[in-house]
């Protein structure tokens, strides 16, 4: 219903109806005849009346009866008019109109329905209770088209507000059509039993719905069962709607919950509920909501053999949630639009007890205690020693009064009450409590629940839902003095002695007994008996806001009375609804926060539907996203007999969806896939096909090879023409017995990843391969560098319609030099949303959804104008909206309690200005997003006059992180920190941290593992460990806790040539930063050094001319922690590994090598370093080439121990660390 789509039409209400008609609006037979014109006077009721002439039955629109329209005698808030149709009716439309000829007219009212005149139901507006906008004057007609149409024989009106110069007045009429329905009275022990006809052969969708209404909480509505036994059970369990699949039959039948949906649905109201099944897919609707959930795959194509309504056979109850039938009404049950309760009256379905084809229903008077002030004072009556007093309640509060009452003769005071959702029962006396019991748990669940408080003899007892019992003994005689109090207390200028020190109650009552003796709710709603304030009567105002659950992404809800809220812990999200991320997109973004490398949890969608997933960012020059998968190890394959193909499958660490959003937002992707063969052809190139081949992310089959380009069918070595065999276009393709390999990378984007690998070629004998498939890495985000430059006031952006109907959040960067603009804007009828720029200080979040204009702003202490990047993050969600601007204090506003809550837009969303042109935006826009979008500004930009694609000026945002030093240069995306002038390295030039770089692969990029946060150039001792095992490598400086790393390249260390301590003099191949850092050398203390059980620096000094060592430069003994002056002359040792380690292998790759007998291709590397002074750089550097083939080492006999080269010890096993002459070695 939109309330703000009324429709002022004065006096010639049937133009309206015309074009009511014309354009449609009307439902398939045209729901819109007048319903109350023709009605007699005895129809209409109200709570009061001015006079006769001001009767209910002169309310009728356009007449000029009596007075010309009902008013009630007194103008408040407890008046109401009603009107009872001839039957159950289809109501579409209501329309009002103020008392002719006056100054009387309703501005605001409530509109209220029901079936029997009692337990009104209020028409709810976006799911909550909304009142609707009245007349402005006296003549004119406002209508309201209903969203939804009700189902009623009575309509009520409750002025709430009235012309403040007038009285309350008021005509009307109510648009409909009439409603067929066919009724089935369940006692809760009968059910029908219907067979579908065998000899229909079984469609492929089977569709059941129906009506129902109850005011039992639990209960089975219908069982349908299959041929082999299965069956799908809808059962009403404490007031929400379960569908369950039962497997078996019988006892031993097991119930599966699938879905479950709605809530309060024992209000004794009608409620509709469909399944709709398509094969294995099903819609399962409860009112207006609807989920979609699949069937096991032998529920698919099943036959349902059978279908009960009401229930089942006592058997069939054994293992249901409610363990009961069904007690209450059904109403038009169609199955495959089988009129399936025409059907029983005509006894063509098998009835089992007591039905009845009418629908009759107990009257129970609800009474609702919804604000602060609410009360009901009942005076009580009864004498003598014993009393009770009974009620329902049902609430979400946990705290909150029940009963109060003086106790006769100046007793004391005694006070029933929530606390902490338990009953508790306490008497005060003169100061005291002189009584304290308590009942039940858990009484805030929503439910109804009964209350009993008796006394006889001396007890008193506590009684909750007839089982839950308390008592307590009393010397004096507890009954009421005068009068009850119920929810809470009137105010003290009337003069009560009622006194409340508990929270007021805020919930529904009914069934309220005094000695036995039900209260007559309509004699104190007529004000005949007792009295009430802020009570809605004969209604139950409960709502359920966790029903459907507005809290998004898994938030947990929880509520009260009034509002929900959403526990968002262990989600990754944020926000009074769980709506907005805690992490960022991309490893890019992380890096430009001045993160190092680590893991991070990467939320690629931000508030969309994709989870956020932990992901390696290995920060270098590029911010690499790192994704494993479950086999990044070289593996083995020898032939076998019968098998001519292996398969291998790669379950990555991230899903599909993440994984496929990861890659689209990406700059560039890539993944290794190697091939080591032995007489094992790989393309089977030129002409032959292929026996290998991988499936990528779509599923499609590729036959070419890392490093070549897609469809080519070709390995690297054909794509750069040098295979070792030119007539083919890879290496293994040659057939040889010799070992060769065919690797490289593949980064066809939308190639990736590698799902599947097949292998052929590995069923003759003699053939042997092996084969790797690295992580998917990526680098890049072209959504966080996606940016407009808007050179024109007049110019901007428009992108389709924004939709954030209940949701909505927005983020971008901005700067500017001027001092104002319009950042965005999207415009409704009335609804609309802004976000500006309003001054050079100010912030401001505007928006609109029809409750009016709502304002958030933030203002912050230094100009926004500086031409620097400022982040804003604005969210608008059905609680609150927020806005935040960078780092300062943010800003909230809550939203209406009851008002609208859809954010109802149509025009184009305009970026960077107006619609109209005015107050546009001079400056940059970057990485907007919209609910978890990326606009793409850029691609606007292209063809929009006045806006330039991209924007430059990186480096006077972020400059601030290249440290020591380090300059900002600028790239078009982003910004990079050149470190040459700096003796510190890395990401940022981070001052003093200690850097490990692995380059296990010829073809790719050094990786870099850092330390986190310590200054190790501050002329102290420290002790490194770092530890490598496969790819999981660990490093741990002095006392703190070890860290984790993973590699992601080979993670083989093969043909080792020599361990270099302090700088490299050799000219072959350095990483260039390794280069740089060798320039200046290490100045400083080393010692303890050792690699795996060799021990190079003791070797050097205590067996200089017997050990296979290199010292270049002046090195000498020396204690570190003395105070040594510069040495200008870095020194250099070399431990040659390539004269000790073994002979030269055949070639063979080594497949998980860490397993290995060979003590130095063993996976731990352990490095000892005590360093002091000014460490410039720690660097563990291990120099080799890695060649094409992979190489084999043997280690020779071990040296005994009394050995010139004990220091190195061949024992992989060995621990053994220098500890028998621990003195320090200056380099």
């Amino acid at each position: 219903m939109d309330l703000r789509g009324s429709h002022t039409i004065g006096m010639v209400l049937p133009l309206y109806l015309i074009f009511y008609f014309i354009t449609g609006s009307v439902s398939k037979e045209s729901c819109d005849s007048p319903l109350v014109s023709a009605l007699p006077q005895s129809a209409f009721t109200s709570s009061s009346e001015l006079s006769n002439s001001h009767g209910p039955g002169f309310a009728k629109l356009n007449r000029r009866d009596g007075a010309g329209g009902w008013s009630p005698l007194d103008s408040n808030k407890y008046q109401w008019l009603e009107i009872k149709l001839e039957q159950r009716t289809e109501i579409t439309a209501i329309a009002t109109q103020g008392r002719y000829g006056s100054s009387d007219w309703v501005t605001r009212y409530l509109l209220m329905f029901s079936d029997t005149g009692h337990n009104w139901r209020p028409y709810r507006q976006e799911d909550s209770i909304g009142a609707f906008s009245g007349n402005s004057n006296a003549d004119s007609v406002v209508m309201y088209k209903l969203q939804q149409p009700v189902i009623a024989q009575y309509v009520r009106i409750l002025p709430l507000h009235w012309n403040p110069n007038g009285r309350i007045g008021l005509r009307l009429e109510a648009y409909g059509c009439q409603y067929k329905s066919d009724v089935v009275s369940f006692d809760g022990s009968a059910h029908l039993l219907f067979r579908p006809d065998s000899s229909v052969s079984p469609a492929d969708r089977d569709v059941l719905s129906m009506n129902f209404k109850t005011l039992l909480n639990s209960g089975m509505l219908v069982h349908m069962e299959e041929h082999s036994g299965h069956s799908l059970t809808l059962e009403l369990f404490r007031g929400k709607l379960l569908l369950q699949l039962r497997k078996g039959r019988g006892l031993w039948a097991d119930f599966h919950p699938l879905v479950s949906l709605g809530s309060l649905l024992d209000d004794q109201h009608w409620h509709h509920v469909s399944v709709d099944r398509v094969r294995g897919l099903v819609n399962f609707t409860v009112d207006k909501n609807t989920q979609q959930f699949q069937l096991p795959e032998s529920w698919s194509h099943s036959e349902i053999n059978e279908i009960s309504f009401g229930g089942t056979s006592a058997a069939g109850l054994q293992k249901s949630h409610s363990r009961r039938n069904f007690h209450g009404c059904l109403e038009n049950v169609l199955f495959n639009d089988i009129r399936v309760i025409n059907r029983a009256k005509e006894q063509q379905v098998s009835i089992t007890g007591n039905v009845s084809f009418t629908c009759t229903e107990s009257i129970d008077v609800p009474v609702t205690f919804a604000s602060p002030g609410s009360f009901l004072t009942l005076p009580w009556v009864s004498g003598g020693e014993s009393a009770s007093v009974a009620l329902q309640f049902r609430t979400w509060n946990r705290v909150g009064l029940l009963v109060t009452f003086d106790l006769q003769h100046n007793a004391g005071t005694l006070w029933l009450y929530l606390n902490e959702a338990r009953a508790r029962l306490q008497i005060h006396k003169t100061g005291r409590i002189v009584t304290d019991i308590t009942a039940g748990a858990s009484l805030n669940d929503g439910q109804w629940h009964s209350l009993e408080l008796t006394v006889r003899r001396g007890r008193l007892a506590v009684t909750l839902d007839k089982t839950d019992s308390s008592t307590a003994s009393t010397s004096f005689p507890v009954a009421p003095d005068s009068q009850l109090f119920l929810g809470g207390c009137p105010d003290t200028e009337d003069g009560s002695t009622c006194r409340n020190p508990f929270s007021v109650f805020q919930g529904c009552m009914r069934l309220i007994r005094m000695d036995g003796a039900l209260v007559d709710l309509i004699r104190v709603q007529q004000m005949l008996f007792g009295n009430f304030s802020d009570l809605q009567m004969d209604m139950c105002g409960i709502v359920d806001r966790c029903s459907p659950s507005r809290c998004e992404h898994g938030g947990r809800c929880s509520q009260s009375w009034s509002t929900f809220h959403c526990n968002c812990s262990a989600t990754g999200y944020s926000g009074a609804t769980c709506h907005s991320s805690i992490y960022e997109a991309s490893c890019e973004a992380y890096k430009h926060k001045g993160n190092t490398s680590g893991f991070y949890y990467i939320d690629v969608d931000g508030s969309g539907p994709i989870k956020p997933q932990l992901i390696y960012c290995n920060m270098s020059d590029k911010a690499w996203m790192v994704i494993q998968h479950n086999n990044t190890e070289l593996t083995k394959l020898k032939a076998s007999s019968g098998i001519n193909q292996h398969l291998a499958h790669f379950n990555y660490s991230a899903d599909a969806e993440q994984i496929q959003a990861i890659i689209t937002q990406a700059e560039y992707c890539e993944q290794e896939l190697s091939y080591h063969c032995k007489k094992s052809r790989l393309l089977n190139t030129p002409d032959g096909t292929p026996f290998s081949w991988w499936l990528g992310r779509s599923g499609e089959a590729h036959m070419y090879w890392g490093g070549a380009v897609p469809g080519s069918q070709q390995c690297a070595c054909g794509l750069q023409e040098n295979c070792v065999h030119p007539e083919h276009f890879c290496n293994c393709d040659a057939d040889s017995k010799e070992w060769s390999n065919d690797s490289g990378l593949l980064s066809h984007k939308e190639h990736l990843p590698v799902r599947v690998l097949a292998v052929g070629d590995i069923n003759r004998s003699g053939s042997e391969a092996a084969y790797r498939v690295g992580p998917l890495q990526c680098y890049g985000d072209n959504n966080f560098w996606n940016a407009a430059y808007f050179n024109k006031e007049t110019s901007y952006l428009h992108f389709p319609t924004f939709h954030g109907e209940l949701s909505a959040d927005i983020s971008f960067l901005f700067k500017t030099s001027s001092s104002s603009g319009v950042f965005l804007e999207n415009l409704g009828i009335k609804d609309f949303i802004r976000i500006e720029l309003s001054s050079p200080t100010q912030v401001l979040f505007s928006f609109d959804v029809g409750n009016g204009p709502l304002e958030v702003k933030v203002e912050t202490p230094v100009a926004l104008n500086d031409e620097r990047w400022h982040h804003v993050r604005a969210e608008r969600n059905v609680k609150e909206a927020s806005l935040y601007v960078d780092h300062h204090p943010g800003a909230v506003q809550k939203a209406p309690a009851d008002g609208h809550i859809h954010l109802q837009l149509n025009s184009q969303l305009f970026v960077g200005g107006t619609a109209s042109r005015q107050k546009g935006f001079l400056g940059c826009i970057r990485s907007l997003k919209l609910n978890g979008k990326t606009l793409d500004l850029e691609e606007r930009a292209e063809i929009t006059p006045g806006v330039t694609p991209g924007c430059p000026g990186h480096c006077s945002s972020y400059g601030g992180l290249c440290q020591n030093h380090g300059s900002c240069m600028e790239n078009h995306s982003g910004f990079t920190c050149d470190c040459s002038l700096s003796p510190f390295t890395g990401t940022f030039c981070h001052r003093g941290h200690l850097d490990i770089k692995y380059k296990l692969q010829h073809n790719r990029d050094a990786e870099v593992f850092r330390a986190s946060g310590r200054n190790l150039a501050n002329g102290q001792l420290h002790r490194v460990s770092v530890q490598r095992l496969a790819d999981m490598l660990s490093i741990q400086v002095d006392q703190h806790a070890k860290e984790y790393f993973n590699l992601t390249s080979d993670t083989e260390f093969n043909a080792i040539k020599s361990i270099v301590l302090g700088k490299v003099i050799e000219s072959g191949e350095v990483d260039p930063e390794v280069a740089r850092l060798n320039a200046l050398g290490f100045t400083g203390c080393l010692s303890v050094v050792q690699f795996n059980s060799i021990s190079p620096l003791k070797a050097a000094l205590l067996y200089p001319d017997t050990s296979p060592v290199i010292v270049t430069g002046p090195l000498s003994e020396s204690s570190c922690g003395s105070s040594l002056a510069t040495n200008p002359y870095a020194a250099e040792t070399t431990h040659s590994l390539t004269d000790h380690v073994g002979t030269v292998g055949t070639g063979e790759p080594i497949v998980n090598a860490i397993n290995s007998d060979s003590a130095l291709i063993g996976g731990v590397i352990a490095v000892v370093i005590f360093v002091s002074l000014a460490v410039l750089a720690v660097m563990a550097r291990f120099l080799y080439r890695r060649k094409e083939t992979f190489q084999t080492q043997e280690p020779k006999a071990g040296k005994t121990d009394d050995s010139p080269e004990t220091p190195f010890n061949t024992d992989p096993n060995s621990q053994s660390i220098i500890s028998d002459n621990q003195k320090e070695y200056f380099i």
